[in-house]
């Protein structure tokens, strides 16, 4: 884990950001271009979201006689890209989010993650405790190599903000 980030999130910040979303601020309508500069980071990481969700649902499942929600359904729907700007961080991730009400187990996307696993007990013996593993690093994976590529979107989503700025000061 370098930096002490948890290993389900992918961050892109840059120091140009804080700047930006300054300017924004000091616009009549900034809350608009604010909006606007959200949903464009946020398309511009969606295809990292879609991958991350792709290499969850790539996970092994030994299904069984569950009748609950599928683990890897609900671990999917919990990823999407998150962009905040202001506040205590200025900038855009993919995240995996708890999946609260899913079988008693709402750090799925973490657990399934990392190399250790996780402990439950045996379905309908709850004396028995065995420790499954899931795919390893499936989040991790999923930007390995791509991630000069989010960061260039962002960045360009960003200029375009930018650019639309100054057009309006001209």
């Amino acid at each position: 884990m370098p930096g002490g980030e948890p290993p389900f999130t992918l961050r892109c910040t840059h120091e140009g950001l804080d700047s930006l979303v300054r300017a924004l601020r000091e616009e009549e309508d900034g809350k608009q271009l604010r909006k606007d500069l959200a949903k464009e980071m946020r398309e511009a990481l969606k295809p990292g979201a879609v991958q991350a969700k792709s290499s969850v649902m790539g996970m092994v499942s030994h299904g069984g006689m569950r009748t609950g929600p599928p683990l890897r359904t609900s671990i999917a729907r919990k990823i999407r890209p998150e962009v905040k700007l202001g506040g205590r961080w200025s900038g855009a991730r993919v995240k995996a989010f708890k999946t609260k009400n899913v079988r008693g187990f709402p750090n799925a996307p973490k657990r399934t993650n990392r190399a250790s696993g996780w402990r439950h007990p045996v379905w309908g013996n709850r004396e028995v405790w065995v420790q499954q593993r899931g795919k390893l690093e499936w989040f991790d994976r999923a930007f390995q190599g791509r991630e000069g590529l989010y960061k260039q979107a962002v960045e360009a989503a960003m200029e375009n903000m930018a650019q639309r700025i100054a057009s309006r000061v001209r």
